[in-house]
């Protein structure tokens, strides 16, 4: 008789007439699930929160307007240098966005609480909308010649290639060999990637929002981070209700290892991508940059600093960027500090 592998992950069958998903027996993995969607039975009250918050932030790019007027500027009024930067991140902005609207549904598949498949649902939908909010950006800033070549960057950059292979290859693992070690190794990647690959790309656009250029392509990455703090949020609850629910799956010394490697890949090719030419953004405030935020996103985790030294953000021009959706909270730090406060145990949120 084979023995089961005790570390060995299985994916909730589609209906389970004995399943046992009553809260008092519900837990964020490994659970028995029925296949029913029961929601006004609820253990993790900030998934139901979260859910309000990312149906408020509804939006289609279709509706951003102006990106006539950046078409013109990037042909003008950006440097070599600039529009560089501009495919080269756009490239991988596109790849983080595409590998996650497809792969969410396999960690899906695994986590048994009906509140946080919901809410997965609705970010894979969101992942798909920034697909096709690069789309629409590519469709109306650059040649129709340029495209392919935008999204197949990598294929003629060797420091990009590796960058996606590291990332596809951690979740591929995971689907080839769902074990519980794939399983967290694979959340712990999410959770990078949703709140550090993502940033330095942000602030590129940024500096030229804030150079005056390029003003659209900023509102629809502002859309975008809004969208993705939210799922950094997600990932951070699911990581640290797994320390509290499988403290045997919980591995901080990973997270570390991998928050390392994840610091070291993005200073790499973002002070390659982005050179030295580029007003407002250099290789010492991309270092700077990359390991305060970091340890801002450790901190989430309730995990102390990994780079003491890193204890401000050289983006001041970052502070100023506003939510759409406000003229008082700052869009970039404060909206993360608001969604930290919330917790798993009672399900407050405070904003």
């Amino acid at each position: 008789m084979t023995q089961q592998d005790p570390h060995a992950m299985h994916a909730n069958l589609l209906f389970n007439p004995q399943g046992k998903d009553e809260v008092e027996v519900r837990t964020i993995i490994k659970g028995s699930t029925t296949g029913l969607f029961n929601l006004n039975a609820v253990k993790y009250p900030w998934a139901k929160s979260l859910y309000q918050v990312m149906i408020g932030n509804f939006w289609v790019p279709e509706k951003v307007s102006g990106l006539k007027d950046d078409a013109r500027m990037f042909h003008t009024d950006l440097t070599v240098e600039e529009q560089r930067a501009y495919k080269g991140i756009l490239s991988f902005l596109i790849f983080l966005d595409s590998i996650q609207t497809v792969n969410l549904p396999h960690f899906s598949d695994f986590i048994t609480s009906p509140e946080v498949n919901l809410i997965l649902a609705i970010q894979a939908y969101q992942e798909s909308i920034h697909s096709q909010s690069y789309a629409t950006i590519l469709e109306s800033v650059v040649d129709s010649h340029e495209r392919d070549e935008i999204y197949y960057f990598f294929r003629n950059d060797p420091i990009l290639l590796e960058r996606n292979k590291y990332i596809g290859q951690i979740y591929q693992d995971f689907i080839d060999t769902p074990s519980d070690a794939n399983f967290f190794r694979g959340i712990v990647a999410n959770f990078l990637l949703e709140s550090l690959y993502f940033y330095n790309g942000f602030a590129f656009f940024d500096t030229l929002v804030d150079h005056m250029k390029m003003p659209a392509t900023g509102r629809m990455i502002a859309y975008i981070r809004r969208d993705e703090l939210t799922h950094i949020t997600i990932f951070a609850n699911i990581i640290k209700e797994i320390k509290r629910e499988f403290p045997a799956i919980y591995d901080e010394k990973l997270i570390l290892e991998m928050m390392d490697t994840a610091v070291a890949q993005e200073i790499e090719w973002s002070t390659h991508i982005l050179g030295n030419r580029i007003p407002g953004i250099n290789g010492q405030t991309t270092r700077e940059y990359t390991r305060w935020l970091a340890d801002q996103r450790l901190g989430m985790l309730g995990i102390a600093p990994l780079y003491k030294e890193a204890i401000t953000n050289p983006y001041k021009h970052l502070e100023r960027l506003q939510d759409p959706n406000s003229d008082k909270s700052n869009f970039f730090e404060s909206t993360v500090v608001n969604y930290t406060q919330s917790t798993s145990m009672n399900g407050s949120w405070e904003f």
